[in-house]
């Protein structure tokens, strides 16, 4: 006979396999026939752009390109005159993730680990770009599970309290940065050496059923005048845009991630002494509520006898997040650099550890710095680098060793002022945010049915002595009594401790 019960529903996004790999790139650049030979490579750098990823069966697929930009002494009758090459290394990569299906979602994170010009003649180098990826494939299941037994008084229920994080929903927009940036009246723009981009000062507000999404695109352009200047123009691009997700409120909690899919940077052809600047960007939102649910784990009737299917499934729970900014303060001797004028500083925050603790993350690393600075009283230009080691403590309250943290480490300021006494003050806050949560499995009651007969009791009452993993539930649920019942006739104060070795009266219903 089928047990009459009440059904509630969770919508659980959860990682199905997670994977690490590399992406290597070589390929060979042509010098265009308008720009001079090349002597050596001064400096090299790279912004990620995906046009597209796919998840399939088996395997998931990555198509994108780095957008790089080399900075070259050129072989020309000027001494230390310096160029620029600006081109796209395309890359596709497959990924194979046994367990993903085309129906999954993919979260990926790419990091241009290096980027390496060897020259192989004037006109020739060979290019060598290495990324590291990081892909989840997750699935969005709905799970019905049996929240309440209304027609059957005689049961015995074991529930226990949960905190998760049930999915309200996902979804994606297409955002686009657009702007010209000014650059001197007195500089007429012959080439683009170098662009640096950073999305900076997210923010998102619920309404309406909607997610507003703002950002800013925080820019920074390197450029070559006519006379063989460098110099540099820089500024912020506002983003906005909106994400329409049904059933959203303020109470719920939303992870927003962006991703540059296309770049265009070119000096304005309709406007003189400046630079157009145009990114295509995905925002991907995923959409939580933090529930505590009290859900049966266990049940039994000391009368009758309950058939019962039950399944575990994996869940994320206590998801939060946590801002911190680490403030690193140096003061560095480097007379090679001295009164010259430092173009740019190229910043790398790199992670070596992480430690989770109660109540707090330890993490451990460096942030390496690469100056890029006038050569003198001529238009050349030098590089110089350096690696600043940083510890730091960020305070989480609720941290548990256990749980699983995801870092985004950013570079919120940067400020180097070259001091009287060639020294360099060195200023780098950089802004770690950390992702918890605690992934662990829960059991759910699907079905509940009585069987129509059931075998009669021979006695009333037993002895029993514990056992190594006992608990009263166990024991009352094979002997067919209550934990009520077992507390009160051996007067038992705390249900939830009993220690091994002890005796036990355990009073039996008769069938």
């Amino acid at each position: 006979m089928a047990i009459e019960t009440a059904k509630d529903s969770l919508v659980l996004n959860q990682i199905i396999d997670q994977k690490t790999d590399t992406i290597l790139i070589e390929e060979d650049c042509i010098v265009p026939d308008i720009k001079p030979d090349i002597l050596n490579v001064i400096s090299t750098s790279g912004i990620i752009c995906m046009y597209k990823k796919e998840i399939l069966d088996g395997k998931v697929r990555l198509d994108g390109c780095i957008n790089t930009y080399i900075m070259y002494l050129a072989d020309t009758q000027e001494e230390n005159a310096v160029r620029g090459l600006n081109t796209n290394l395309d890359f596709t990569q497959t990924i194979e993730i046994e367990k993903a299906t085309s129906n999954m979602s993919l979260d990926t994170n790419l990091v241009l680990k290096s980027l390496d010009c060897k020259v192989l003649n004037g006109r020739k180098i060979h290019m060598k770009a290495i990324i590291e990826v990081e892909a989840k494939v997750s699935s969005n299941e709905t799970v019905e599970y049996v929240s309440e037994i209304q027609n059957l008084k005689d049961i015995q229920l074991l529930n226990q309290d949960f905190q998760i994080n049930s999915l309200i929903g996902t979804g994606n927009t297409k955002l686009y940065a657009k702007d010209t940036f000014n650059i001197e009246q007195t500089d007429n723009l012959v080439e683009i050496m170098k662009t640096d981009l950073k999305i900076v000062n997210k923010d998102t507000k619920i309404s309406y059923n909607k997610i507003l999404i703002k950002a800013e695109l925080e820019t920074k352009i390197l450029y070559l005048t006519e006379d063989n200047r460098i110099n540099i123009t820089e500024g912020k691009i506002p983003i906005m845009g909106f994400i329409d997700l049904p059933n959203i409120s303020e109470e719920h909690t939303c992870d927003v991630k962006y991703e540059i899919k296309n770049l265009i940077v070119k000096p304005n052809n309709v406007e003189e002494h400046s630079v157009y600047i145009e990114a295509e960007i995905e925002a991907y939102c995923e959409a939580y509520e933090n529930k505590e649910l009290k859900m049966i784990q266990d049940l039994y009737s000391p009368t009758k006898t309950l058939n019962f299917s039950q399944k575990r499934i994996r869940v994320i729970g206590q998801k939060e997040s946590r801002q911190q900014v680490c403030s690193i303060r140096e003061k560095e001797m480097l007379p090679e650099i001295g009164p010259r004028k430092i173009y740019d500083v190229e910043v790398y925050p790199i992670i070596s550890k992480q430690n989770t603790l109660n109540g707090r993350i330890l993490y451990e690393g460096e942030v390496e710095l690469n100056f890029i600075y006038s050569a003198g009283s001529n238009n050349g230009i030098e590089t110089k680098q350096i690696s600043i080691p940083f510890n730091f403590s960020m305070d989480f309250e609720g941290m548990k060793p256990e749980m699983s943290v995801d870092t985004i480490v950013e570079i919120s300021l940067q400020d180097f002022i070259v001091m009287p006494d060639e020294s360099i003050d060195i200023k780098v806050d950089l802004t770690f945010t950390a992702i918890s949560s605690k992934n662990s499995s829960i059991s759910i009651i699907e079905e509940i049915q009585e069987e129509e007969c059931r075998n009669k009791c021979q006695y009333s009452m037993v002895i029993y002595f514990t056992k190594p993993g006992d608990s009263l539930w166990k024991i009352a649920k094979r002997f067919g009594s209550t934990v009520e019942d077992i507390a009160r006739v051996n007067g038992i104060e705390d249900v939830d401790s009993i220690p091994v070795g002890k005796q036990l009266f355990i009073p039996r219903y008769h069938g």
